[in-house]
């Protein structure tokens, strides 16, 4: 089966979720597939696989007239080349094209509504939920990475719970890399992991929570994992007096972050809205708590191998950190149930169940 997947995210996210989720399921696709990429000549990530075609765009200067091609060279690859289906790394493609323009199925996958739950903050005009929607009612089939994406999905367009298929993700780290030489913090700290310039990711109050935390436990730290603290950020935590507590880490690969998560008293996570939520799931297969919110998909990922709490109580958040550094039988007893519970999630399991799809497809 030829399977072609335009690599708009690599252009949007080249190092994040979904050009991670697409490497994992192009990689272990069976070797009797021929998957073909579009991409760019400057990224690294590129997904791998004996049979990959790979179409790499390369930029030039002048960059006006390079971005004034580039539509046409996707365009151009996209019909000069036959397949047997089409699965879109995000909802727009580089070519520009309609997604209903293929003349063979096209399987998309929705990560989460985000958009559409917070248009105000993300999408005021409406152009990103527009394209999805446009996206939506082209594709032959919809995998959802969670049930609670299905019902924000079948909410919003009810007449497609035929096309939609549940298909979880799974963790690219675990604890069998996390013993490297790879520098962590030295007193005990909290993790966080992830992006946080979206208010939805509920940061804020992680800082404020910590700080009360702090106040009784003055010798815990906070590891910040991801882009450099923006103004905002750096206020509250001057407001908060936390600048000595913590700890960030701007870059790290896939051998550091399982060492700070392996050495971690817990990963804090207090996200409103998660289409999946994959830190949780890589802190509990990786050998450290997972304290998350109990909202959206994320209680599908932690079960009940976690601690899942209100994120609109720094209160109750506050008490938990403080709990767990106070309590190490139970932390450990979680540690346990966690590392099953990641088990339950397998890259294999999510090619296998994706797989089907296409096969019911094409």
């Amino acid at each position: 089966m030829r399977i072609f997947y335009d690599g708009e995210v690599y252009r949007l996210v080249p190092t994040q979720g979904i050009s991670r989720y697409f490497a994992n399921i192009i990689s272990r696709l069976p070797e009797s597939f021929t998957p073909l990429v579009t991409t760019y000549a400057y990224r690294v990530n590129y997904p791998s696989h004996p049979n990959i075609q790979l179409f790499k765009y390369n930029n030039f200067r002048p960059r006006r007239l390079s971005a004034l091609l580039e539509k046409y060279y996707f365009k151009f690859v996209n019909e000069s080349n036959k397949f047997d289906l089409v699965h879109p790394t995000y909802y727009t493609l580089l070519s520009r094209q309609e997604l209903s323009k293929f003349n063979c199925p096209v399987v998309l996958t929705v990560h989460d509504m985000i958009h559409e739950l917070f248009s105000k903050q993300l999408d005021p005009q409406g152009q990103q939920a527009e394209e999805k929607r446009k996206a939506i009612h082209a594709a032959q089939a919809i995998i959802c990475v969670s049930e609670n994406t299905k019902k924000d999905l079948l909410t919003k367009y009810p007449l497609l719970e035929n096309k939609v298929k549940v298909i979880y993700q799974a963790s690219g780290v675990n604890a069998s890399i996390a013993y490297g030489s790879e520098n962590v913090p030295s007193r005990p700290y909290y993790l966080y992991v992830g992006s946080r310039d979206r208010g939805y990711k509920n940061f804020d109050s992680l800082l404020s929570a910590f700080a009360k935390a702090v106040s009784v436990q003055p010798d815990l730290a906070l590891c910040v994992v991801g882009l450099p603290f923006n103004k905002i950020e750096k206020k509250l935590i001057a407001k908060f007096k936390l600048a000595s507590h913590i700890e960030h880490y701007s870059h790290t690969n896939d051998c550091h972050l399982a060492k700070l998560y392996r050495c971690s008293i817990a990963l804090v996570y207090p996200s409103l809205y998660e289409g999946f939520g994959i830190p949780p799931l890589e802190a509990m297969a990786c050998g450290t708590v997972a304290i998350a919110s109990a909202c959206s998909s994320i209680p599908e990922v932690v079960g009940d191998a976690g601690i899942l709490f209100n994120p609109q109580s720094t209160l109750d958040l506050a008490d938990i950190l403080l709990s767990v550094v106070d309590n190490p039988l139970e932390r450990d007893r979680l540690i346990s149930k966690g590392h099953q519970r990641a088990k339950m999630f397998s890259w294999d399991k999510t090619v296998e169940r994706t797989l089907d799809v296409y096969r019911s497809v094409a």
